[in-house]
């Protein structure tokens, strides 16, 4: 009996210790009988209610307990005869020194989920016919449905004989028959915990209070999100009030079997521990953090100091639920006051420095808590846990086998709690300090935010990386200081190189202790079997991992360069492996989803002296961010554009006859004459093909963890709100009359941000190929560069696949959108070498809102050699738009080698620099200015004529032309940009035809004539009005647009320019 009462304390002593959504208590008959339920809320049984009984026999625990279900179950391991329900497949042999009621109550939940029923054979079967109907899913599914509607009717719910709590449907409060709504409620708020409020209803200690009650009695499911939310015992003790529903798309509602909320169209609690809190990321939270000036503590037999965590560091973080009182409560246990002797009751008194000194190396704190936690009692021997109080039942053989030094520290969830709680505000301290030391950090790891066309350029490339300017100031601003000018292309990596050696050092370092904390994560699937904290998971466990290790995480994860997060690989692995750990739990797989609450603003409050310690107040205000799947999405969309670019540079299977003998000699020769060597994939390669299969694995471990505790639902809403590369255009994007100016620009940036990079086809069809070439199995190309792209169809050169896997993996989510200006990329679904590109001209330059096209190869040599690019806005070879793009589409540039200069760096330069270069710094504002020598001349009249004869051209050809007849795949692109910006456009263009100077267009870009003059020696001028050339061609681009706004233009119709 006593072992048995233990037994259920056990189970009692943590919310934890129960599987989510399964409740037992003993019956008031005899402690030998125990009544549970359990809810399901997911697979073929969701929504079921179903009662049990468990029956200790008078040997427990040498023999294993009996379990019955009270409620009739289709199920393979329960006899239809008694409700039996078979222990055999998960205890084949019971073993009382390792078996306990809670591994019990963990089965018969997993025996209901489909990868239990998945594994069972026919021998394990009590019940044979259900075991046979699984083979036939539909059949098998619509008799578990029936246990399911079944177990919620009346009759079994209300079952005299079982004084079980069940669920009400409408006041989402536990109760039984012997419990009315009223009790239940004031017993779940003066205990909180359900199983403790059960019992004291049971023995009459709310007998006094009538139904009649329950009208007054507070809504629990209600919490108020006003008031800031002081981080102390007292306030999170009091009741929490629901946030107030977010009807947005961006939130997500985490309820719980353990609190007190509840979904009430269900009537049952799933396993999230966050129940009814609503989790958004516009949401903000402000809280009021305790700073305290820490204690010092002298290591034994050193004169080493250490800091001791304080109260105030161990809290702090955006509170959820109840997480602030579980945190007050484990750090106020094991710091203050007794530890009892659980025989003699002998006092040992608890420091704060026994579990929160601050170690240098959290090795030394480990070999501490090995030393201190394993007590022997002075008195009477007795051998318990310093940190829960509880006896330390070990084997001597275990002991001999070091039991006591090994796994100590997986006794109970409390060690847990502590261990991640220190260990965590560890690591955030080394990763703040290693990342924060200098700037090697921010300077190898740079992010490409989205930004603006006319700031984004510098932040990407060496200031001297140009194309050909001169000196001399513009209109006040700063000189483009060289760019342009001849001189050495190499330069100095010593830096460089010493830079990345100590990056290297220091992630090992935060990776070495990553790693060492791990051990101490709840893992059911730990080598040698799951320990009893690994089920029994510390409710402080989730709120350490939410506020500590998701600021190290997210910060990781949202590095924008594969290339870098591979060259870190020792780091990102390790982060991987946490991931997949902490998802893999279903206490702690639902954090994978939810919004990083980060700090938005800290406001310091006063400041109070108290004893020898001053205590600061400060306001923290919380934001909700990116949590850590949707933040990893962006990175497997970098991973699965690198193995495409890995797959698709490989030779081109082909199917090969099979060989004559003579063949196979010739083949076989040991001088190889005749013999085909496949060339081996590269260590880079290999290495780059791992760590993007790794980061894929991780993501599929974590969403397939997410349906098991969330539901599939759950998880296709989140996977509907993760960024995608669309594989066509296929959205049309809607702005409405009413809109304002800044709705509409959010509507076009979140269009251009999803259509920016897409995979298409861009082969020729074979029916349209050249003469001569249909036998010919490489496909042509609409392209430029067709001929280059023909010859290396069937090429495996590793080191060029690599290069183009780096570049795809960057592009995706890194090329620039702004309303400004943005550029999209399309890559050849087969070819990811063959690559077409437009940039939307820059706003405040006499190239805004045209489209531009280019056509860029990625050659042989890439990246040891730069791209092939061809300006392809021509006019047919009649215009050049500017110094540096030539009428037969030469693109002068030094990044490009077709301009002396500091050039392309194998290995560093990247096509995004190249494409951000012609955006920011072809593209601008004063194109004359480009011309070498002409740099001083910003705001001439000859720079004013140069830009007006742009202008002139830009409408003709960039835009008129292209929405006449878009180029191929950029029709959808093209359309939507003139569509969603008509309003801007139309205004644009008035204030260019105003600024016109009435010239005729100049097709070399106006070097030959700024100021033409005819053949009688007058000025040659057409005019500015809109009779001109250029005011036809302005009207003929407005009724387009009102075409486009009024749905009179399809995506697929295409127009032919007027003659």
């Amino acid at each position: 009996m006593t072992t048995i009462a233990m037994e259920y304390a056990n189970i009692r002593s943590g919310i934890h210790h129960c599987p989510f959504g399964l409740y037992v208590i003993p019956s008031a008959e005899s402690i030998f009988h125990w009544d549970g339920v359990l809810f399901i809320h997911q697979g073929y049984y969701a929504d079921s209610t179903l009662k049990l009984r468990i029956s200790f026999p008078a040997s427990f625990p040498e023999q294993a307990p009996s379990v019955y279900f009270v409620t009739d179950v289709f199920h393979p391991l329960v006899s239809q005869k008694d409700g039996s329900f078979n222990l055999a497949p998960r205890f084949q042999s019971w073993n009382p020194k390792e078996h306990h009621v809670f591994d019990i109550l963990h089965w018969i939940k997993a025996a209901f989920k489909c990868a239990a029923l998945d594994s069972l054979t026919e021998k394990d079967c009590l019940n044979v016919d259900a075991f046979r109907y699984h083979d036939a899913t539909s059949s098998f599914a619509a008799l578990a449905a029936q246990t399911a509607a079944l177990s919620n009717s009346k009759p079994a719910l209300y079952d005299r004989d079982h004084p079980t709590m069940v669920m009400h449907k409408h006041d989402s409060i536990p109760f039984s028959e012997g419990a009315t709504v009223a009790r239940a409620r004031a017993a779940l708020r003066q205990h909180k915990d359900v199983m403790e409020a059960a019992e004291k209803i049971f023995e009459g200690h709310f007998d006094h209070i009538g139904e009649d009650e329950s009208a007054q009695q507070v809504d629990l499911s209600k919490r108020n999100n006003g008031a800031s939310r002081m981080i102390t015992p007292n306030e999170a003790d009091d009741e929490d009030v629901d946030l107030e529903e977010d009807e947005g798309d961006d939130y997500v509602d985490y309820d719980s079997d353990y609190d007190l909320n509840r979904d009430s169209t269900k009537g049952v609690p799933s396993v999230d521990p966050y129940a009814g809190i609503f989790f958004s990321k516009d949401r903000r939270e402000e809280v009021i953090e305790v700073e305290e000036d820490p204690e010092l503590y002298t290591l034994p037999g050193t004169n080493s100091t250490v800091n001791i965590m304080t109260q105030g560091q161990w809290m702090k973080g955006c509170p959820e639920g109840g997480e602030q009182s579980f945190l007050f409560s484990l750090y106020d246990q094991v710091s203050n006051g007794t530890c009892l002797c659980p025989d003699c009751k002998y006092p040992h008194e608890r420091q704060k420095s026994d579990f929160f000194a601050l170690y240098l190396q959290f090795e030394d704190y480990i070999s501490n808590l090995k030393k201190i936690i394993p007590k022997q009692c002075p008195k009477c021997s007795t051998e318990f846990c310093f940190a829960c109080g509880e006896k330390i039942m070990i084997e001597k053989t275990a002991r001999q086998n070091g039991f006591i030094s090994n796994d100590i520290l997986f006794h109970c969830s409390n060690i847990q709690g502590i261990i991640l709680g220190v260990g965590l505000s560890m690591l955030e301290h080394l990763f703040i300090e290693q990342t924060t030391d200098g700037q090697v950090a921010a300077t190898l790891t740079k992010t490409t935010k989205k930004r603006k066309a006319r700031e984004a350029v510098v932040d990407d490339m060496d200031e001297d990386d140009d194309l050909h300017y001169g000196t001399g100031n513009i209109r006040g601003k700063k000189a483009k200081g060289g760019t342009g000018y001849a001189g050495a292309a190499k330069e100095d990596t010593t830096g460089q190189i010493e830079a990345l050696a100590a990056q290297r050092t220091k992630d090992e370092k935060i990776a070495t202790l990553l790693c060492n904390i791990r051990v101490y994560l709840p893992s059911i699937q730990r080598e040698g079997g799951g320990r009893t904290c690994d089920y029994l998971v510390h409710p402080t466990t989730l709120a350490h991992l939410r506020r500590r290790f998701n600021f190290v995480s997210s910060t990781l994860l949202r590095n924008d360069s594969l290339s870098d997060m591979s060259d870190r690989s020792v780091l990102y692995f390790e982060l991987f492996d946490w991931l997949q750990t902490i998802s893999n739990h279903e206490a702690l797989a639902s954090m994978m989803a939810m919004p990083i609450m980060v700090p938005l603003s800290i406001k310091s409050m006063s400041t109070k002296k108290g004893g020898s310690r001053a205590t600061r107040e400060r306001t923290v205000v919380y934001e909700g961010s990116s949590g850590p799947r949707e933040l990893l999405e962006a990175i497997v969309i970098q991973a699965q554009a690198a193995l495409k670019g890995l797959e698709s540079t490989k030779t081109n299977s082909v199917v090969v006859a099979e060989m004559t003998e003579e063949q196979k000699r010739i083949t076989n020769d040991h001088k190889g004459k005749a013999k085909v060597i496949e060339p081996a994939q590269s260590l880079e390669n290999q290495k780059l093909e791992t760590f993007c299969n790794r980061i894929l694995s991780t993501a599929k471990a974590i969403d397939r963890s997410l349906r098991e505790t969330k539901g599939n639902a759950f998880v296709d809403r989140l996977h509907a709100s993760l960024p995608k590369i669309p594989s066509a255009h296929s959205s049309t994007e809607v702005v409405k009359a009413g809109n304002s100016e800044e709705e509409t620009q959010k509507v076009y940036v979140g269009w251009a941000t999803r259509a920016r990079f897409e995979y298409c086809d861009l082969a020729v069809p074979t029916s349209n190929k050249p003469n001569g070439q249909e036998d010919d199995q490489t496909p042509n190309y609409k392209f430029h560069f067709n001929t280059e792209a023909r010859l290396l169809a069937n090429a495996d050169i590793p080191k060029r696949s690599l290069a183009i896997a780096k570049e795809l993996a960057v592009l995706t989510t890194n090329l620039p959108v702004a309303w400004d200006s943005s550029v999209f990329l399309r890559v050849d679904e087969t070819r990811v070498d063959i690559i077409k590109c437009l940039i939307i001209g820059p706003e405040g330059t006499p190239y805004q809102n045209g489209c531009y096209l280019f056509d860029i190869f990625l050659g042989p040599s890439y990246n040891q050699s730069p791209p092939s690019v061809k300006y392809m806005t021509t006019g047919g070879g009649k215009y050049r738009f500017n110094p540096n793009l030539y009428a037969d589409g030469k693109v002068c540039l030094s990044l490009l080698g077709t301009w002396s200069g500091p050039g392309w760096v194998p290995g560093k330069s990247t096509l995004l620099q190249v494409l951000i270069s012609i955006q920011s710094m072809i593209l601008c504002e004063e194109p004359y200015l480009n011309e070498p020598g002409w740099a001083s001349s910003g705001g001439t009249p000859q720079s004013l004529a140069y830009s007006a004869n742009v202008r002139r051209m830009v409408v003709n050809t960039a835009m008129l032309g292209m929405l006449k007849n878009p180029p191929e795949p950029f029709g959808p692109v093209i359309r939507t940009h003139f569509r969603l910006k008509a309003k801007s456009i139309r205004e644009q263009l008035d204030r260019w035809l105003a600024q016109d100077d009435g010239k005729p267009t100049s097709g070399d870009g106006g070097y030959s004539h700024v100021h033409p003059v005819s053949k009688k020696g007058k000025e040659d001028s057409t005019g500015s009005g809109s009779s001109s050339p250029f005011g036809k061609d302005i009207k003929a681009l407005k009724a387009l647009l009102d075409s486009l706004e009024n749905g009179d233009i399809k995506d697929e119709e295409n127009m032919e320019i007027d003659s």
